[in-house]
């Protein structure tokens, strides 16, 4: 049976599948949840079964376990390793929804639910193009290895401690991520890089306890204060990190890759507008857009708690204050020597008074990765065959904490998603295009149907 003639026939149980997937509410974040985390670990793990993988098994926790599964064994063929991630972030702010985030619907060509492109459609995507080859009446074109973790939104630290112990599980000719969108509408993008994260929630404390602004305003000092004092440290108005040798490593991309970047469609004002949702951008303007997001680190603060925020009038001074902020860190950066920075310059800004604590949440790597392998080829054929254009080489500004040790003993690292840059994800209304979707199901079919006859081509 062709792909075409697979998805033609199975379209309507393919997207009720989809859909039962993506209504387990698999948030990772949250630890009441946690059941529901596991419910979809066996899902997918029932899944690979039913599509014909003979193996699928739990490992590395009980609430948030890693998926391992393979398919039937092809003596000779390329080892493929499928990475996606079924846990999800949380749907707030759930008065933003058109529709309920984990009831998916679908209209206007999209399907909308949390995890519709972030990444459960995504990687379903990679899994239903596997069951079109497992079905297709020709053997399984190379040995299929799947590892679908469960907490890959809050730092993925059930999968890196279970490879580590058992890195035989990262054994693998090439790597498949569906984890990320095209460039653009009809534009397919292989990203190259990935951007490190270190990520830490800073406290600051300046009081006993809370105390009252009238009786002790002017002489107490204000936990508050403090933190947006040293906050306030750590950009300067044009965006630029002002941390003392964050700079030091970062290496401008080559010429030949912003010429790419250039080459790419890109309309600033609908960017801008649209995309972003912005009047103006920030940044070093004295950089492209595409190198602010792809080549230069970052610093976000994501959240600020503490003291009153109630409806209503509480007159308090602040004892205690927090905020969350991440960095975003570009090749040659390391995510351990950026938060040792980090923290020197908290504490140089911190007055005497203020007890200051700094706790990393998540400590990633940035990767480069080689697209020297003839995997990239059989992909850029695979996607001019389907969508009637091949992939541009693009970077992403997110992280991926697995990435570095998938591609360490050599595989080749493809990333290269099915998803839209106006999908939503992390927002409310996150939706899959339906037709990417599907292509996407063509497309990885195809590319490992050709990844198979390049290795008997290959073959003396």
């Amino acid at each position: 049976m062709t792909t075409e003639a697979f998805v033609g026939a199975n379209r309507a149980r393919i997207l009720e599948d989809l859909s039962a997937l993506l209504r387990i509410p698999s948030i990772s974040a949250d630890p009441a949840r946690a059941a529901d985390c596991r419910h979809a670990a066996e899902w997918v793990q029932n899944h690979l079964r039913r599509i014909g993988c003979p193996t699928a098994e739990l490992h590395g926790s009980e609430t948030h376990p890693v998926v391992v599964g393979a398919g039937p064994a092809v003596p000779g063929a390329p080892t493929v390793l499928v990475y996606g991630h079924y846990d999800v972030q949380p749907p707030d702010p759930i008065e933003e929804w058109e529709t309920p985030p984990f009831e998916p619907n679908g209209r206007d060509g999209y399907l909308y639910a949390r995890g519709a492109t972030d990444d459960k459609g995504q990687f379903f995507a990679v899994l239903t193009a596997c069951e079109a080859e497992l079905r297709s009446g020709r053997g399984a074109p190379v040995n299929f290895r799947f590892l679908i973790e469960g907490g890959e939104e809050v730092g993925g630290a059930v999968l890196l401690d279970l490879v580590r112990d058992r890195p035989s599980l990262l054994d693998a000719d090439i790597v498949v991520i569906a984890d990320g969108p095209y460039y653009a509408r009809g534009w397919p993008a292989a990203e190259v890089a990935v951007r490190g994260l270190c990520y830490v929630e800073l406290t600051v404390r300046t009081l006993r306890a809370d105390l009252h602004s009238g009786l002790y305003g002017g002489v107490a000092p204000n936990a508050h204060e403090v933190l947006v004092g040293i906050l306030h440290s750590l950009k300067d108005r044009r965006g630029r990190i002002r941390i003392p040798d964050v700079y030091s490593t970062v290496r401008r991309p080559p010429q030949r890759e912003r010429d790419g970047w250039r080459s790419l469609p890109f309309d600033l004002h609908a960017f801008t507008t649209e995309e972003v949702g912005a009047t103006a951008l920030i940044g070093d303007e004295r950089r492209s857009v595409h190198e602010r997001l792809w080549a230069l680190p970052t610093l976000d603060i994501h959240g600020i708690g503490g003291g009153f925020t109630g409806e209503g009038v509480k007159t308090v001074i602040p004892a205690e204050a927090r905020a969350k902020i991440s960095l975003r860190l570009v090749p040659d950066q390391r995510a351990a020597a950026v938060l040792t920075a980090l923290e020197r310059r908290v504490r140089a800004e911190a007055p005497e008074f203020a007890t200051v604590t700094l706790r990393p949440l998540i400590l990633s790597d940035p990767v480069m990765v080689d697209t020297s392998h003839p995997a990239f080829r059989v992909l850029d054929k695979a996607f001019r065959s389907v969508v009637g254009r091949g992939i541009s080489f693009t970077r992403s500004g997110g992280s991926l904490p697995i990435l570095e040790l998938l591609g360490r003993e050599g595989a080749a690292v493809v990333m290269a998603g099915i998803g839209l840059p106006d999908d939503r994800l992390h927002a409310p209304n996150e939706r899959i295009a339906l037709d990417q979707f599907f292509d996407g199901i063509r497309v990885f079919a195809r590319f490992f149907s050709e990844l198979g006859q390049l290795q008997r081509r290959q073959s003396p």
